[in-house]
């Protein structure tokens, strides 16, 4: 029963930062204009913000979420150390993937002709205010 209680309320305390991250994602969105959809999510697959128009994006959370389990278990096995990001091509354009901060990801549609360089930059740089956004609203609740 604790432990629900305490769930629920560092969600509501995540979608506190709701604006702000979505202020960042639509930044990001300015910046690269080839990125078809942006979401922040929690690490367990709840859609923080989404700036999306042909995806659904609780779906895309959720996977995202299952893609992460895998990803922090493939770094882990092979010491590499801890998660930072995933990148997959398809044939019509990107899925990338970036930590943000202790309890977020951030993960980015892009167009085929996207420069990837330029994708990561952006998106390093998202994701790690992104990270201090919800990080710092988990911090609040821990001082509550």
């Amino acid at each position: 029963m604790r432990r629900t209680l305490r769930a629920r309320a560092e969600r509501r305390q995540l979608m506190t930062a709701e604006a702000d991250v979505l202020g960042e994602l639509r930044r990001l969105r300015a910046r690269l204009p080839q990125l078809s959809g942006a979401l922040a999510a929690s690490t367990d697959g709840l859609v923080l913000a989404q700036d999306t128009a042909d995806v659904e994006a609780e779906g895309v959370a959720a996977l995202t979420a299952a893609a992460l389990g895998v990803a922090l278990r493939l770094t882990d096995a092979t010491g590499q150390g801890g998660f930072r990001e995933l990148l997959i091509r398809g044939e019509s354009g990107y899925v990338a993937t970036y930590a943000a901060g202790s309890s977020a990801v951030l993960t980015l549609l892009a167009d085929p002709r996207t420069n990837v360089g330029r994708l990561h930059l952006e998106a390093r740089r998202s994701s790690a205010r992104i990270g201090e956004l919800v990080d710092g609203a988990l911090e609040r609740l821990e001082n509550v």
